[in-house]
């Protein structure tokens, strides 16, 4: 694979994480709909993890099927509260094993937010290992990585490649799997079903430099 190829194709990745992050957020319909959110979800997630792509139909049926209304609903009762939340959408209730947000998980990701030059600011109201958070945080990695690539930057784009890896791994891959397990035992709202079996496939499938250019890999021997 030449550079200029293996740059469209992070960037598609970068789109899936975007786009998947974006989800975690209160939805608000029309702009989904005039966005035609789900067709480029479909087209991003189509080379990057096929079998991720084949939940889109699902999520966009339901998505239209449902008013506004019932999926802020399913979605307060799934993420927000006020009572218990069905699924908890921070890692640290998954990592620490102690049920509370702002575990040691959640400093460690902090940690690695701030190593990779990003700071929260004061006006953020959600916690740090917010799942839309980390697939966000992912994004950015992602287009750290091609901004270096494209400048020739080889062993700094390989430096984020490693870092997302890193946090793969950590993080998103040993709490995500179990947080869609709970959404699809909390809801019978077939967009967030649908949602949950699109991304516990996604990051089990969407690993950094899995078919690196001959040149990066030769930097990175």
């Amino acid at each position: 694979m030449e550079i200029k190829d293996f740059i469209l194709k992070e960037k598609a990745r970068g789109d899936c994480f975007r786009l998947l992050s974006a989800c975690f957020y209160q939805l608000q319909k029309e702009a989904f709909i005039q966005e035609e959110f789900f067709k480029n979800l479909a087209m991003v997630l189509k080379d990057i993890a096929p079998d991720a792509a084949a939940h889109v139909p699902a999520m966009e049926k339901a998505f239209l099927k449902y008013n506004e209304e019932e999926l802020l609903v399913a979605y307060a009762k799934l993420f927000v509260g006020p009572n218990e939340l069905l699924a908890p959408p921070y890692g640290s209730i998954y990592l620490d094993g102690e049920r509370r947000v702002m575990g040691d998980s959640t400093m460690e990701t902090i940690k690695m937010y701030e190593e990779a030059g990003l700071k929260m600011g004061d006006d953020f109201k959600e916690a740090p290992d917010h799942i839309a958070v980390e697939l966000e945080f992912m994004y950015y990695l992602i287009f750290k990585e091609i901004e270096a690539l494209e400048k020739s930057e080889t062993d700094k784009a390989l430096d984020f490649i490693k870092t997302q890896n890193l946090f793969q791994d950590q993080f998103l891959k040993k709490w995500v799997g179990l947080f869609c397990d709970k959404i699809k035992a909390g809801t019978d709202n077939e967009f967030y079903n649908s949602l949950a079996g699109c991304l516990s496939v996604f990051i089990e499938k969407a690993q950094a430099g899995d078919e690196l250019p001959v040149a990066l890999k030769a930097s990175a021997v």
